[in-house]
């Protein structure tokens, strides 16, 4: 007699992310993207070791130190090298303006969305039980880190005209320093992010690209499921 398979157990489909969520999402990839390798361009610019009295300065935001003493310099000139970076200040110039706007507006419209959808509940911490407190507490320092990029970017664009707010980050160079420091937490969230999907499966990651996750029938509801909408 033939062994029989054992028999798959019968399968419910779970709307998780609503269309809004997962075009917003996705379209941030690139414009991340598209802005920190256009910041690096413009870095380069500021990365360049001095070359007489008082030029050491050039790159004092973007070491770490005390004083005029350097424990470390990020974005030595073999990492422009490797990655091509380097004579390119002009184009990140405008690559990076380009993509702020891009950005702000994806930005605005996924704030505006998890307001007016009251989807803002799945991600403040404490608000729903959608995400694990410590997935709130990433997704909310996520959108608060955004708001600060922003913010010190523009700082930085503009700190004459938008002097008032250039103060209110600390001046023009504590603005630069922000706004360095934010990018290098963007980084870190990414890579955590991505290690995070790889370790959940495909059933999370397609919950992402299609909008619902395929759970066992005989798991109870949750108090969310169904409460996403386009």
């Amino acid at each position: 007699m033939a062994n029989q398979e054992p028999a798959t157990p019968p399968l419910r489909i779970v709307e998780k992310h609503s269309g809004a969520v997962r075009w917003m999402h996705w379209i941030n990839f690139p414009l991340l993207f598209l802005m920190i390798l256009s910041g690096f361009m413009i870095y380069w610019a500021d990365s360049i070791p001095g070359q007489g009295p008082g030029q050491g300065q050039l790159h004092r935001v973007y070491r770490i130190g005390i004083g005029s003493f350097t424990l470390f310099r990020f974005f030595p000139d073999s990492f422009y090298s490797l990655l091509r970076l380097s004579h390119h200040f002009p184009q990140g110039l405008g690559l990076h303006a380009l993509g702020m706007w891009l950005f702000t507006a994806n930005g605005v419209a996924y704030v505006l969305f998890l307001a007016l959808s009251g989807q803002w509940r799945n991600i403040v911490p404490g608000a729903g039980p959608k995400y694990n407190p410590a997935q709130r507490l990433a997704y909310t320092a996520v959108l608060l880190m955004g708001a600060g990029s922003v913010l010190t970017g523009i700082a930085i664009w503009k700190p004459v005209s938008l002097h008032l707010l250039t103060s209110l980050c600390g001046g023009y160079q504590t603005a630069r320093w922000l706004h360095f420091w934010l990018t290098l937490a963007f980084c870190v969230f990414f890579l955590v992010h991505v290690l995070q999907v790889f370790h959940a499966g495909w059933n999370n990651l397609r919950s992402m690209i299609v909008g619902a996750e395929l759970v066992p029938a005989s798991l109870p509801a949750t108090p969310d499921e169904g409460s996403s909408h386009d």
